[in-house]
């Protein structure tokens, strides 16, 4: 996996003062993304040992409050796969210390989906890039590609969940933790064990800091 940057005391993507990762690779191409040289997998530096143990000992201040994954889109299951280790090891050292992750897959809908048999055992590719076509007890059905075997170990370790993809229409520049109304701020742990989506009262956080002319200024220019 790569990366495209490393923020350190950076207060704009959660809770507090955080430490965030982007990383590269995405597959959603959200129009008018922030970050849109992320898509490529292969923007950036390698995500090695030793920058994992960079951002570790960034975590180790008080002031600190935690981790954000973004990118790109961690979520992709490449990147599961090199996350997975790493965030087991910030959870190891701090737990006390939160994990964001900021992802345009949908947490029920493309992440938490039931384990399939699959009756073929085969994947099959189609024009959306987040979903496969597979036969399932000989059905044919639409499943999404971001749920993988570790990805429910990889939610175990996340505290914050901002899903869906950023939507141009939808865009709000009042809401403190996402870019579009259609996202949603979870809290995955109490999510996970109640079975239900359970948003965080962050959910509806604003800015409060922003000019009424400014946002008066966006607004026009949706019009």
């Amino acid at each position: 996996m790569n990366y495209g940057n490393i923020k350190f005391n950076d207060i704009a993507n959660g809770e507090g003062v955080r430490t965030s990762l982007f990383v590269s690779g995405c597959t959603h191409h959200c129009k008018n993304c922030f970050n849109p040289e992320t898509w490529d997998f292969n923007y950036g530096k390698p995500f090695t040992k030793e920058v994992e143990d960079e951002i570790l000992k960034s975590l180790e201040p008080e002031h600190i409050n935690g981790l954000t994954l973004l990118g790109g889109e961690p979520m992709e299951p490449a990147n599961q796969q090199v996350l997975l280790p790493f965030v087991k090891r910030v959870k190891q050292k701090f737990p006390n210390k939160t994990i964001w992750c900021y992802s345009g897959y949908l947490f029920d809908k493309e992440l938490l989906c039931e384990n399939l048999e699959y009756a073929d055992g085969k994947t099959h590719k189609t024009a959306e890039p987040h979903l496969v076509e597979m036969f399932i007890n000989g059905k044919k059905q639409m499943v999404s590609r971001a749920h993988t075997p570790i990805t429910k170990e990889f939610l175990s370790y996340i505290d914050i969940l901002v899903d869906g993809e950023f939507v141009q229409d939808l865009k709000d520049i009042t809401l403190r933790f996402k870019g579009s109304s259609n996202q949603r701020v979870i809290d995955v742990q109490a999510s996970l064990k109640q079975h239900q989506i359970v948003l965080s009262p962050l959910n509806e956080k604003r800015n409060k800091d922003i000019p009424r002319r400014l946002i008066y200024n966006v607004k026009l220019a949706f019009w």
